[in-house]
């Protein structure tokens, strides 16, 4: 049995040193970790499939929290299923061990009631805020607003129109799709 941490950050501007120290505190080797700068926006982290890739079952992987796993806690269920079934443990530091048991798969099933709970609150309170918004406000709209055609977007229609999408995409630094809702919006309300 080897036992193995993971800490990550999302952004270039965090530190994992706080991260690391807390493995290391809780016994985990130096050469055991694996961590990286990534976002929790995806499961696709370098240094995290490298980890997976090198457990087997009896092994343990080490968090300071379950949101290293993952941005949320339905998507860190994602992540921790296979591992488990596999029989590796997942150690949460600040709320135990994940494992294939009777208690472990209880505690699963707790965190995936808890994830469920939270996103349905979210569109509770987002559908709230919309209702709220319609009785209160007289110009609410929902949906993106829409982009105010500026002289630099109007310059880019202009250039547009005689070169490619490519083009004037670089010429501007604008990309391409924006160029496409900008030329729509433009032709839709005849602004050129």
């Amino acid at each position: 049995m080897t036992e193995y941490g993971y800490a990550r950050v999302s952004t270039k501007g965090q530190e994992l040193a706080d991260q690391i120290n807390q493995l290391q505190n809780a016994g985990i080797s130096d050469d055991c970790i694996f961590s990286e700068k990534f976002t929790g926006t995806t499961t696709d982290r370098p240094q995290f499939a490298k980890l997976t890739q090198l457990v087997k079952s009896g092994d343990v992987i080490t968090v300071t929290k379950l949101d290293r796993l993952a941005r949320n806690t339905r998507e860190a269920l994602n992540v921790i299923d296979p591992l488990m079934n596999q029989g590796v443990k997942i150690n949460v530091l600040n709320i135990g061990m994940l494992e294939n048991s009777t208690v472990g798969k209880l505690v699963k099933t707790i965190l995936l009631a808890v994830a469920e709970m939270e996103r349905d609150m979210i569109v509770d309170r987002t559908q709230e805020g919309k209702r709220y918004a319609k009785l209160h406000r007289s110009d609410y709209h929902e949906g993106r607003p829409k982009r105010a055609i500026t002289p630099h977007y109007q310059a880019a229609y202009e250039y547009l129109l005689t070169h490619s999408y490519k083009q004037t995409a670089s010429a501007f630094d604008i990309s391409i799709s924006t160029l496409q809702r900008i030329r729509k919006q433009v032709e839709q309300n005849n602004i050129a």
